[in-house]
């Protein structure tokens, strides 16, 4: 009986998947046709609403409003002649140094600063909004979540059908995601020919955007590691360049091309004054010390430990992985509300609570364990008050190694103090600024005679899309960072 009661569910979940399969067809809007997806339009357009705030909580908005009118003008432009012009997109630009642009489904577009100081002309930026409109005009994000979706249900199906291969099903499903978070070849390659189809008719020269890729390459040969954010979440297809060259070409034979003639002069004082690099405004770390300027606090650091911060959160991380201290700001009234809250949410059960203070500041002091699926963690919690916040510390790693860690989970939190140093509460970002050669040469010699640092002459050189000892004319603009 169990066996065939067994086959019965198989049977239910072949159906379920047929149907699925005969009801789950929507248009591709690039071609017309029909095609399959589970991923309905209102689903995209409620997916994107609700990851939009995670993204501006986790990056934060770059302060420039004419600067974001700016980059959402060129996007809503775009999208007006894009195949999906019903949509209402949101164009932002968000506040991170990496070099990226992504786009989440539904029409939310996502522009880092980092990108923008690397463009070198208004072209480039269309032709990477174009880019990007066309991930979501191609459905590519629906696209990949149905792909999620197939796979957990094939996981499921497999489940019931193998008893061995149920025992590896949960291991799989967790890491399914991951196999989807980067888009394939094919669906780089349907973006670069929207992106150049939409800027050109539009008037803007997509060949600008073909040199962006090159700037992209030549940011890794120089890096010799980790990848741009931009590469690193859209793979190359392969000839892109010449690919995205060929496209212009065409396009601009098929339509009747008229040329904005755009000046390089005309994207940079756009962005004469953009932050370069990471911001101290937002928090940095020296002499092992974390310091916040704008919020005027600072904690030590572990030596060793690495500090990741952002807009949101700030991680300092044992060298080998094994513990961590998270920070959070919490807008309760008191220590003792951010305590209640994080036990209730956090499901964990309570070994100690006391009330307390650190640098003068009411703060609760909280251990608790949290069982998960294959351990048990333990957290050593601080929440601190100081106007207008709570500063909510948690020190986790796992019930084992909590006694190796206390100590050093100890000192940062207990470490936590008002920030009273005037050179700290001063430190300002680099900004770019907008200058002219001020004579005929290399890149090299008219950036030295900027005033810019040798250490920064390869750095600065890229960013204006060349090479330190390639041609330079007298009264040529110029991107250059006074260190």
């Amino acid at each position: 009986m169990k066996t065939i009661a067994r086959r019965i569910d198989v049977l239910r979940s072949i159906a379920l998947f047929c149907l699925l399969v005969a009801i789950s067809c929507t248009t591709d809007y690039v071609t017309g046709k029909r095609t399959f997806s589970l991923v309905s339009e209102s689903q995209e357009i409620q997916m994107g609403s609700d990851a939009d705030p995670q993204i501006v909580a986790e990056y934060g908005l770059y302060d420039d409003p004419d600067l974001a009118a700016y980059v959402s003008d060129i996007g809503q432009r775009i999208a007006k002649v894009s195949h999906r012009s019903n949509l209402d997109y949101t164009v932002r630009v968000i506040d991170s140094p990496i070099v990226n642009a992504f786009a989440l489904p539904g029409g939310y577009v996502y522009i880092t600063r980092g990108i923008l100081a690397h463009f070198n002309s208004e072209d480039e930026l269309a032709g990477v909004m174009g880019h990007e409109i066309g991930h979501v005009v191609a459905r590519h994000g629906a696209e990949q979540m149905t792909r999620v979706q197939m796979a957990t249900l094939g996981l499921q199906v497999g489940s019931l059908v193998s008893e061995t291969f149920a025992q590896y099903a949960g291991a799989a499903g967790a890491g399914i995601q991951l196999l989807f978070l980067r888009f394939s070849r094919d669906q780089e390659s349907e973006s670069d020919r929207l992106g150049v189809e939409y800027s050109t008719r539009l008037g803007y020269n997509a060949h600008e955007m073909a040199n962006f890729f090159q700037t992209l390459d030549k940011m890794q040969e120089q890096s010799g590691q980790s990848l741009p954010g931009f590469l690193s979440t859209h793979p190359d297809p392969g000839n892109r360049e010449v690919k995205v060259n060929q496209l212009t070409n065409e396009w601009q034979q098929k339509i009747e091309y008229k040329p904005l003639g755009k000046t390089r002069y005309d994207y940079f004082k756009r962005i004469d004054g953009l932050v370069y690099g990471d911001d101290p405004r937002q928090g940095f770390v020296e002499n092992n010390t974390f310091y916040h300027p704008q919020l005027r606090f600072q904690f030590p650091i572990p030596s060793g430990w690495k500090v990741n911060n952002s807009a949101s959160t700030v991680f300092v991380i044992q060298p080998d992985q094994a513990a961590f201290v998270q920070l959070m700001l919490k807008e309760a009234a008191t220590a003792e509300q951010a305590a209640d809250e994080f036990v209730k949410n956090s499901g964990g059960t309570v070994a100690s609570r006391v009330t307390t203070s650190v640098s003068g500041y009411s703060a609760v002091v909280m251990e608790s364990t949290h069982k998960t699926k294959d351990e048990e963690l333990r957290v050593l919690s601080y929440f601190i008050r100081k106007e207008p916040y709570v500063y909510s510390f948690h020190g986790i790693t796992t019930s084992s190694d909590f006694t190796k860690y206390k100590g050093a989970f100890t000192s940062v939190m207990t470490g936590f103090r008002e920030a009273t140093d005037s050179a700290v509460l001063a430190k300002q970002p680099l900004r770019l600024q907008i200058e002219r050669a001020p004579q005929s040469g290399t890149v090299r010699s008219a950036l030295k005679a900027l005033g810019v640092s040798d250490a920064r002459i390869e750095e600065l050189a890229l960013i204006n899309g060349r090479a330190p000892d390639d041609r330079v004319d007298n009264g040529e603009w110029l991107k250059i960072v006074k260190d």
